[in-house]
């Protein structure tokens, strides 16, 4: 298949919550999500814990999603956190910042073979391309940043240098521009730093850049088509919206429709009741149920009655956890696909780079294997035939003394 015929405009832009309707690009970001999500949650229990409050206290304060170190402090009524505790809640959301950054990198890469025509780019294939070029998705924003306090340091350098007496005046006054340019840099690249938030995992996964590349492309991206980013974000966030209610729509329909056919009286009735009723009231369940409105048919009826209920309650609310994760990883889906088009669309406007018809690693790798498997074979050719040549010289041979020792035996 070729690549997806694109208009170049924002009108590809609305393409992004119809192909992040993808079994692979939702399981993609489920994986690296939850992985980020247990990063965070095992770090913020152990924030707490060096705090002196116990597992079972954090459990059923703040349940499967504790929040940062400062919310935990002022929910427990500890007046200040140590250092230890800090540097334990910061591990924890540095871990899964990364993790949502690799996950939104590999569903950019899927999308981004998706829009070439490759509909058979596997999510293998994704965290394959993704554990080769972790590091550009990681550091764009470190470099970025290292930049600007670069600029600041050396700002904080000049201006002890102007405190001295007589001389300072002059050298502050002088130059003045010159600090007022480098001033203007810094706040865009302040600007940069914001932008790459949202096109980093694109321009990686898209154009296979490494850190320093990508960085100069988001400066790029940033300087020629500031106004075109500007239009594109609100829109695809305004889609992320509109598709994960849509989604979530289908989801909750789902679950209600299961409640009422399983939930009859001569079906299952008060079990199902009472098992849904414990799942989205008592278990770890309990805050995504009342996020997405998700009740029991009979709420008042909580507890199950026996051990087969409650384990079937159990494998029920991971189920539902399952589905909730979904949701949130759709929604993620959207956005990275909707940048992704975007990014496409302002290289093609800027730089009249059509990246759908470029040539990728994978592809080169592939030319290349080609190419040395045909060498190969024709090596094997070229050998099967100096063979054969040998083998008819000598038949050849043997028939000529064959004949010469006729000839003699004749005279």
């Amino acid at each position: 298949m070729g690549p997806m015929n694109l208009y170049f405009d924002v009108r590809d832009i609305f393409r992004a919550p119809r192909l992040a309707l993808s079994g692979k690009k939702i399981w993609t970001m489920m994986q690296a999500t939850f992985v980020g999500y247990f990063i965070y949650g095992l770090f913020s229990y152990f924030a707490l814990m060096a705090q002196g409050v116990t597992f079972g206290d954090t459990w059923e304060i703040f349940g499967i999603i504790p929040p940062p170190v400062a919310l935990q402090a002022l929910a427990i009524g500890i007046e200040s956190t140590g250092w230890g505790a800090t540097l334990l809640s910061v591990i924890g959301i540095l871990g899964g910042l990364i993790c949502l950054v690799l996950g939104a990198t590999a569903v950019a890469r899927i999308t981004y073979k998706q829009l070439k025509g490759d509909e058979f780019y596997s999510s293998r294939d994704a965290c394959k391309f993704v554990k080769k070029h972790w590091h550009a998705p990681v550091f764009t924003h470190l470099s970025i940043i290292i930049i600007a306090a670069f600029f600041v340091i050396m700002a904080i350098i000049f201006a002890l240098i102007g405190k001295i007496p007589y001389l300072g005046e002059l050298f502050f006054g002088i130059p003045y521009l010159l600090w007022f340019a480098g001033s203007v840099f810094v706040v865009y690249t302040m600007v940069v730093l914001m932008i790459s938030t949202f096109f980093t995992h694109a321009i990686v996964g898209a154009m296979e850049e490494d850190t320093m590349g990508a960085v100069f492309q988001i400066y790029s991206i940033t300087w020629s088509q500031i106004w075109r980013v500007l239009l594109y974000l609100p829109l695809i966030y305004s889609l992320v919206a509109i598709g994960t209610v849509v989604f979530y729509f289908f989801m909750t329909e789902g679950y209600n429709l299961v409640n009422c056919i399983f939930g009859k009286d001569w079906l299952m009735g008060d079990k199902l009741a009472r098992m849904i009723g414990w799942v989205v009231g008592d278990t770890f369940m309990a805050g995504p149920a009342s996020l997405l409105a998700w009740e029991a048919p009979d709420f008042f009826l909580y507890e199950p009655e026996g051990t087969m209920e409650y384990i079937g309650g159990a494998f029920i609310a991971i189920s539902l956890f399952v589905i909730f994760w979904a949701i949130l990883s759709y929604a993620l889906c959207v956005k990275v696909a909707g940048q992704t088009i975007a990014l496409v669309i302002l290289k093609k406007r800027s730089d009249d780079d059509n990246l759908l018809e470029r040539k990728d690693e994978e592809e080169l790798e592939a030319e290349e294997e080609a190419e040395e498997w045909s060498a190969d074979v024709n090596n094997d050719d070229d050998e099967k035939g100096d063979d054969s040549d040998d083998e008819e010289s000598s038949e050849s041979a043997d028939i000529s003394s064959d004949s010469e020792e006729d000839n003699s035996s004749q005279d």
